[in-house]
């Protein structure tokens, strides 16, 4: 059983976001651990990249500030090195086709697998040219996330059939952010995987209250949260630590009350 799968194994999954490098790399590096501590049952570290047309604003601003602090791939990777010393729960990279192609794709992977990353997920590149990246991660024992949309109707049973890890259930039309309200019907999509395939479903795109977290959790396997710990990241800079454990605690209780 991969660390993904023990993940979800006795209860509801919480997922917790992190750009990588922000503020700066010591930061992210004593703060991963922390979430741990506190309840993070996954963590994904966004790569910082100059173009992340999944994004919103607020992860935008993260990658920025990431990129000044001078944070690049191979200072990631011997970050997650050191951390994977510490913590025993999945690390999942969040990353864009563009800096695993110029990296190297077959090195990429080769460095995600050496320095402990169980998952990868890449936003852009579409169900039907995962096989690019795919066939390296494979290769790496690296367990390639797909995401389902609330357009992706009639692939959801093709996409849940090949998924590995977890599914990353888009709750909302458009990028990443905060959203006061969800209004997608969550419960017909998971139903759809749960029809064909018993992968996870863990939902993200605008979750930031402790009742968002509840009500998705209620109707999945899990609820992704990141540019809400983002936004505390960027108040609080290299202070953040506690106030981000702290709300972790609190949006974990409210997943496994679901």
């Amino acid at each position: 059983m991969s660390r993904i799968e023990r993940a979800f194994e006795n209860n509801k999954a919480f997922i917790a976001f992190v750009t990588g490098g922000d503020p700066d790399l010591e930061t992210t590096e004593a703060l991963i651990p922390q979430m741990a501590e506190a309840g993070a049952d996954i963590i994904e570290i966004g790569i910082p990249f100059s173009d992340p047309i999944a994004e919103g604003i607020v992860i935008q601003e993260a990658d920025e500030r990431a990129l000044r602090a001078q944070t690049t791939t191979d200072k990631l990777f011997d970050m997650v090195s050191r951390v994977r010393g510490k913590v025993d729960i999945p690390l999942v990279f969040m990353t864009y086709a563009n800096p695993v192609y110029t990296y190297g794709t077959e090195k990429f992977m080769r460095r995600c697998a050496e320095c402990g990353i169980d998952g990868l997920i890449v936003p852009d590149v579409p169900f039907e040219e995962r096989q690019e990246v795919k066939a390296f991660c494979d290769a790496q024992g690296i367990e390639l996330i797909s995401m389902i949309a609330p357009t992706s109707k009639e692939r959801i049973h093709m996409i849940a059939r090949e998924a590995q890890g977890f599914l990353y259930c888009v709750s909302s039309l458009g990028v990443t952010g905060v959203r006061s309200r969800i209004t997608t019907n969550i419960q017909e999509m998971v139903h759809q995987v749960k029809a064909v395939s018993d992968i996870p479903c863990a939902i993200g795109f605008g979750i930031s209250t402790p009742k968002q977290a509840r009500e998705m959790a209620s109707v999945s396997d899990g609820a992704i949260v990141g540019s809400a710990i983002v936004k505390l990241i960027a108040q609080y800079g290299k202070n953040c630590i506690s106030p981000v454990c702290d709300y972790i605690k609190e949006m974990k209780a409210a997943v496994l009350a679901a």
